[in-house]
Parts: C-alpha cells; structure tokens; sequence
C-alpha cells in the first residue's frame, strides 16, 4: 500500500512538470491517507498558491508549520505574506527560515529579491552575495543582483552582473532587457539596442523591451527609425501610454509640434502624474473662456511651470479671468505675473476658490495649436522687487569685473540627470577666466560641496536663496547665466536675462536639435554636446567664449 509520503513526493512531482490535477489527486491521497502529513499540507499550499487562492494557501500553509516549522515551509509562508502586501512580517519570517538553514542560497536569494522590493536595496545586495557565494553560478541570483546594482546606479556593475547571467540562461528575455537598460545608462545606447532585439527576438511580444528600444533610438537620434518602430508597436497591439509619451517628445525634438502636443497629453496617464483630478471640465482650447475663470495649475517640474507661464497673459487677453496654482517656492515670483488675477501656492489646493474650467499648465500650448513660427517668446517674468535687486548687488560688492551665475547640476531624481548634470569639478575648467562667479546651485550634491569649500574663486550666497523671488533678484544683478537645464536656466530666460545653456547629445525636447538659439528665449544661447557626448569639450568652447565676454565687459 502506498503511504502518504509516496503519494506527497508523486504529487510534487507533477507539480514541478506543470500537471495540476495529477498533483492535487495525489495530495488528497496523502492527506486521506493521514490529514496532519506535513509535507501534504505544505504541498495543497502550494498549489493554493499557484492558482493564486492565497487566503487557502495560507491556510494550509500555516497548518503545516504548527506541526514542524520547517525552512521551506517558511519560505512558502513569506511568499504568501508578500502576495497580501505584508512584505515587512514576510521578511521576519524568511530571517527565522535563515536561522534554521543558513546554507540554503535559495533562502538568502528570496530574501534578497523581498528586501529589494521594500527598497532596502544595500542590505537586498548583501543577501544577494551570500546567496552567490553559496550557490555560484547561478542565472536568477545573477541576474537579480544586476537588477539591484542598476537600482543603486551602480550601472557598470550591473552590466557586467547582467552579460554573466546571460552567459548561463542566454534564453532569458528579461536578462536581454536589463541588460541594455544598463548599457542606455552608461550612455552605450548601440550596444543597448542590441539588447534590446536580442530580448525581443526571444520574446516576440516583449512591450517593455519594444519600449526601450524605442528609447535608445531617440537617444541615438535616428527618429525615422522610431516612429517606424511605433507604427509597428501599434500594428501589434503593444502601444501604451509609455510608448506614446516617448513618441510624442520625438516629434516636439524634432519641430513638428502639432503631433507632439496632442502626444503631450499623454503624461497625464503616466504613472508619475500627480495632476488633480477636478469635476469642472478640463479646457484645451475649443471653447470660449471669456467672462469664465479657469483654474491654470501646475502638472509638471519648477522649470515647466516657469516655462508656459507665458500664456498666462494670452489667456487672459481672451477675456478669462485666471486662477494660477503653482509650487510653493514659485509663489511670490508668480503673484505678479501679468494676466493672472490671483495665485496661490500647491499647499493650499484644498481651498481653492470656484472656477469654471482647469488646464494642466503645460497643456497651455496644445490649448493654442503652438507651432514654432507662433511661440509667445519672452521675457515675461514680473521684475523682483527694486529693493532685493539692490539687497544682492550690495552683497556682490563693486561691479568691477564680468559676473557669472553657475548652475552645474539638477534633481538627481531626474530620469536624465547623467547626462545634464556635471560635477562642479568638471566645471572648474571654465573659472580661469577674469571674472566673478557666483553660485546658483542650491542643495549641491557631496561631492561638489566639497569641491565648492575649497575654491575661493565662487561666491556662495545661496544659503540666503529662500525662494526664485530671491533667485530672480540675484540673477538681476548678474551679466550673464551659465547653467545646466535645470528651472534656473528657464527663470534666467524668462527674465530676459542673457543665459547660456549646456545641453546633452540629447537634450530635453525644448531646445530642439542643432539650434544655438532658443524660440522660446531670446536671451537664451545654446552650447551642445557633440556625438563624443562630453562636456570637456562643450566647457572649452564657453571658456573660449567667455574670456571675450570678459575682454569686452573690462574695456
């Protein structure tokens, strides 16, 4: 006669083959045969849990670990703690299951991937390792460390972790796929896009990796090929709202505006848009809004907002009468802008005067058909106040030599923050120059405040940088900005004040491609990277530049 343990390890068995029915047939013998047989009750868990019927597999789960607390049976409990969002009790339940098997790789490899899901990612690291060393060799724990590595923008570890995964699992579309996500980072989109097919060679209908390679085509600029691509993402049904957004940035880079506004609106749609939700109707420019008061808020970055404020007037040349809400620290400069009746900051949405109408403020243009022979170009912005102009060129002392603002980096957060921003220590090439500088860069990182400590060649008043009114106030006394694109560059734009901008091989979508001028600034000069993608090179020809700025200012 068979015993419960034989039909317990046939019922495991065709668990591991796929066949569902032949293991639950097996296990109810078991469990008819003896209904407190651990491993049986530990196994109905598991297939409880491969239909995804986690309140049963709990149940059984739980059942099996009264009666012998065994490490797998744990761990099966951890994944269905983390299958109801209970991720932090899960974690104390695969360290006991640890405790009581410290050898077992795929114990510190579960773990590994929970910690990494709470965004503990050093400590998920750590367990990720000892996973390794005791299992080496071995494709998932490869891969998930890689996974970890380029969440801690440690991008080139990541690569080389994610080419020694595919070396062992070659089949593996999603190795492919973080593979060239790794390489994008590192600015080696040909490589990345190799990767990419590679991925979607394996997996036909891979959105995620279709999606990528659309972006690494954009950072390629080889556009034609992209919207290609998109057509061909659509014909299969792998379009989304992702894909759309990448597609309509293409088009505003490359100057046709009326595909790329409409595409535009997509970002309301991403997962990062925070734009309330409103039960007046949203306006985009079909209706009158003359006598109506209409809601112009802020939906993007401090740099958007400062950015399309500039229809603010337009809009109330139409006959509205405009409520403006924008972040906090915009809110004095804002209060004094032309066409706005009244402003109020983002904390205070909760109590909102009434209003007819809302448009997200960076849907402004779509709402005017902007094409680039029809951009409303500045300046635009409200003076700051005489007496804070004159506050700040007290602090600057005499005006003797040619003053210049510095940014040189932006919100690390920024999804393209490696290639806009620039340690300070690279920009110190250009401070050789007979000039003031003066420092603009708010909140620097580490590394660059201490860079910053050691030159006595940059003023740093920004500790007294309270809010852009005060920003604005500076820039007013100074003869020209040089920055990073960041809402410093479009603050100094928006004043009219000159402004030199260093962009990336691919820049933000406003600066279009190949232009050293701006349509929306006429202050504005562009300096771009070339295709070697450095900015040794960008920084050399500003110097250049610079030292006749100087040269003219001294004579």
């Amino acid at each position: 006669m068979s015993t419960a343990a034989a039909f317990c390890e046939a019922g495991l068995a065709h668990l591991r083959d796929g066949r569902h029915l032949d293991a639950r047939a097996c296990t109810e013998q078991a469990l008819t045969i003896d209904a407190e047989h651990t491993d049986a009750q530990h196994l109905m868990g598991l297939l409880h849990l491969e239909f995804r019927q986690y309140n049963d597999a709990l149940e059984w789960i739980v059942r099996a670990i009264r009666r012998a607390p065994k490490p797998e049976y744990l761990a099966s409990f951890a994944t269905v703690l983390q299958q109801h969002g209970r991720c932090d009790e899960a974690l104390n339940v695969l360290d006991k299951a640890i405790q009581l098997r410290r050898d077992d790789a795929g114990l510190w490899h579960q773990s590994g991937i929970l910690l990494h899901r709470l965004g503990r990612n050093e400590e998920a690291l750590a367990r990720l390792d000892e996973s390794e060393r005791l299992s080496p060799d071995h494709a998932p724990t490869l891969r998930m460390r890689a996974w970890v590595l380029y969440g801690l923008k440690r991008y080139e570890e990541a690569a080389t972790e994610g080419a020694r995964a595919h070396r062992l699992d070659p089949g593996n579309a999603d190795i492919c796929n973080h593979l060239g996500l790794a390489l994008r980072r590192l600015r080696r989109n040909e490589e990345a896009l190799a990767w990419f097919e590679k991925a979607i060679a394996l997996q036909p209908r891979f959105a995620d990796a279709f999606d990528n390679k659309l972006v690494a085509l954009f950072h390629l600029h080889r556009f034609d090929e992209l919207f290609a691509l998109s057509d061909r993402m659509m014909s299969l049904g792998l379009s989304n709202e992702v894909t759309a957004w990448n597609v309509s940035l293409a088009h505003l880079l490359t100057g046709n505006f009326e595909a790329g506004w409409l595409g535009h609106q997509t970002r309301s749609q991403l997962p990062s848009s925070k734009y309330p939700r409103f039960p007046q109707p949203m306006w985009l420019g079909g209706e009158s809004v003359d006598g109506r008061t209409i809601l112009i808020a802020a939906d993007e970055g401090l740099g958007d907002t400062i950015h399309f404020a500039r229809y603010v007037p337009l809009l109330a040349a139409r006959g509205a009468r405009v409520l403006l809400a924008v972040q906090d620290p915009l809110h004095r400069l804002m209060s004094d802008l032309a066409g706005a009746s009244r402003c109020v900051p983002m904390s205070a949405m909760g109590a909102l005067p009434d209003f007819d109408l809302h448009c997200p403020i960076s849907s402004l243009p779509l709402a005017f058909k902007t094409r680039l022979d029809t951009i409303p170009s500045g300046p635009y912005l409200p003076s700051p106040p005489a007496g804070r102009i004159q506050a700040w060129d007290s602090r600057l002392g005499p005006h003797t030599r040619l003053r210049v603002g510095l940014v040189w980096s932006g919100d690390p957060s920024h999804v393209n923050d490696e290639t806009r921003s620039i340690p300070l220590r690279t920009l110190s090439r250009i401070l050789d120059v007979d000039a003031s500088f003066i420092s603009l860069q708010k909140a620097p990182r580490p590394h660059d405040a201490a860079v910053l400590r050691e030159r006595r060649d940059i003023i740093d008043l920004t500790a007294d940088l309270t809010d852009f009114t005060e920003t604005a106030a500076l820039i007013s006394c100074l003869d020209l900005v040089i920055t990073v694109d960041t809402s410093v560059a479009h603050l100094a734009g928006a004043l009219g004040r000159p402004t030199w901008i260093l962009l990336p091989w691919t820049p933000d979508y406003r600066w279009l491609l190949d232009r050293r001028d701006s349509p929306w600034y006429p202050s504005v000069r562009l300096f771009r990277q070339t295709e070697t993608r450095d900015y040794e090179s960008v920084l050399d020809r500003v110097r250049d530049e610079l030292r006749a700025q100087a040269a003219t200012f001294r004579a």
